[in-house]
């Protein structure tokens, strides 16, 4: 058995719910028992609407070992610090993988890094985007914007000029708070329910969003994807999703985004590639 822990939250959003429902369904896909491991109900029901077959809840990644036990094999995709727990975890568990806090970052009780970059065949990449969305079908002239699935500060409504300055369509994140919406309403043409991430990401012409991972699956769809870089705790680095041919705005800039979005859609030589679930299986 495989444990996908992936930190969620109202503050932090699903990016990595998003990434690890895409590696458990590919494990699944090739005979490999798989389940992640979120941090509340939210995050759960959302993994079943990405297709994931089970999940369980627990608090921190500190609590991977109250379901995972001894001879499993886990995977943890979060920035926590886990107070040494990860010492436990690799003296107990089968296999122990860790996606990378910096380029920087070491294995440091001999734990298996998943990098964002890789400079070998070995190398496990962190790049991780669900084959659903590499069939790119038809195209709906709209200029759709996603945040992220959370908006806890607010940011939308900090830059309400910004978004006065386009016709755009908002979708919705998962921990939007209720009475969010009728502020959100006045600066957007359609607002989206966050149910129907899957089918805008797959049909949006043109996407804007603050989303790394979202990025990702847009571009993967064939989407013109314009990433609004706001300084935060991202999954990829800014100048990883302009290597897919992404374009890069740093932070509300009205004109820079203009101009993106009337720019030709870049077709990257660099194309998102299916993931290579063999060099995880083959260690199990």
């Amino acid at each position: 058995m495989v444990f996908y822990y992936a930190n969620t939250g109202h503050k932090i959003g699903l990016d990595r719910l998003r990434r690890g429902a895409a590696l458990v369904k590919k494990l699944e896909d090739n005979d490999v028992e798989a389940r992640l491991l979120v941090n509340d109900f939210r995050a759960g029901l959302a993994a079943k609407e990405l297709g994931a077959k089970e999940y369980v809840t627990i608090e921190t990644v500190q609590d991977i070992d109250a379901i995972a036990e001894a001879g499993n094999s886990i995977i943890i995709d979060s920035s926590e610090d886990d107070h040494g727990r990860l010492v436990k975890y690799c003296a107990d568990f089968k296999n122990v993988w860790r996606f990378e806090h910096s380029p920087e970052d070491q294995s440091v009780h001999g734990e298996t890094l998943i990098r964002v970059a890789c400079q070998d065949e070995e190398c496990i990449s962190a790049v991780i985007v669900d084959e659903m969305y590499m069939s790119q079908g038809s195209k709906e002239e709209r200029v759709l914007f996603f945040l992220d699935d959370a908006d806890y500060d607010k940011t939308i409504l900090s830059n309400e000029d910004f978004f006065k300055a386009f016709d755009m369509e908002l979708l919705l994140g998962n921990y939007f708070f209720v009475k969010y919406e009728d502020d959100l309403a006045k600066l957007f043409s359609t607002l989206h329910e966050p149910e129907e991430y899957f089918d805008l990401i797959q049909s949006s012409q043109t996407i804007v969003t603050a989303s790394s991972q979202t990025a990702l699956e847009a571009k993967a769809c064939g989407a013109k994807v314009i990433y609004v870089d706001l300084k935060k705790d991202a999954l990829y680095p800014a100048e990883v999703l302009k290597s897919y041919g992404i374009s890069i705005v740093d932070g509300f800039n009205v004109e820079e985004v203009k101009r993106s979005i009337q720019e030709k859609n870049e077709v990257s030589e660099k194309p998102i590639k299916t993931f290579d679930v063999n060099k995880i299986k083959n260690l199990l």
